[in-house]
């Protein structure tokens, strides 16, 4: 979910491409905010990947709004396999029936600490992961009150639901960014300097120091495609 000209988008490819050992070319593009794909073009694909940008604010909404959670009920009612990251998580979260808020107290910037939930422990994506594991992360809105068919599998410090799966579909979101590493990061935070300094008050060249890289959350996405096409 990005503006047309945002120089994001090729990088966001890139990065989910990288992260699942496939040409960026396997991975086509639709644009939620026109209008909501039919139910044969989501079958057509093997799974759907949703990013998205900061300037699309669930809790704001706007005129993409209707489209938008259209399509994420309509991925549900498929049991599409489907991971949502970042603004994904909100809206998913949003169109199945949770609630997201604006919160600037919670919003988090930077490579975070995440711990995994009891039930995340026992989830065979997240189980793979340790305790507590290190994340990209960026966001201003936060899901406070996840879907009724929802597990909790990550949390930080600040925000409770960092993670979720919707029990007995093929389906994972997560506010962090399993699919970013550290050039990545930077490489987003020249285009969006102004992040840096709104969300956690630090100098840019401070900020890039305190960035770390993320191995165990970056091979996320890839348990995620062994889980859900095992069979």
């Amino acid at each position: 979910m990005r503006r047309s000209g945002d120089p994001i988008r090729g990088l966001e490819i890139e990065s989910f491409a990288r992260s699942l050992g496939c040409s960026p070319a396997h991975i086509g593009t639709l644009d939620l905010a026109r209008r909501p794909p039919t139910a044969d073009l989501l079958r057509s694909y093997d799974a759907v990947l949703i990013g998205g940008a900061g300037d699309f604010s669930v809790p704001k909404g706007g005129p993409w709004l209707n489209h938008a959670m259209e399509a994420m009920r309509m991925l549900d009612t498929l049991n599409k396999p489907t991971f949502a990251s970042c603004w994904g998580f909100q809206a998913l979260a949003a169109a199945l029936g949770g609630a997201v808020v604006a919160d600037p107290e919670r919003a988090e910037l930077g490579t975070l600490e995440l711990q995994v939930t009891e039930d995340g422990r026992a989830d065979p994506v997240f189980g793979s992961l340790a305790p507590s594991f290190k994340a990209h992360v960026g966001h201003n809105d936060t899901v406070d009150i996840l879907p009724p068919n929802a597990v909790a599998l990550a949390s930080s410090d600040l925000v409770a639901n960092h993670a979720y799966h919707l029990v007995g579909k093929p389906i994972y979101a997560t506010q962090f960014h399993p699919e970013l590493r550290v050039a990545d990061m930077l490489a987003r935070l020249r285009i969006y300097p102004h992040y840096v300094t709104d969300l956690v008050h630090l100098t840019e060249d401070a900020f890039n120091a305190s960035l770390k890289e993320t191995p165990r959350a970056n091979l996320l996405l890839r348990s995620f495609v062994a889980h859900v096409f095992q069979s």
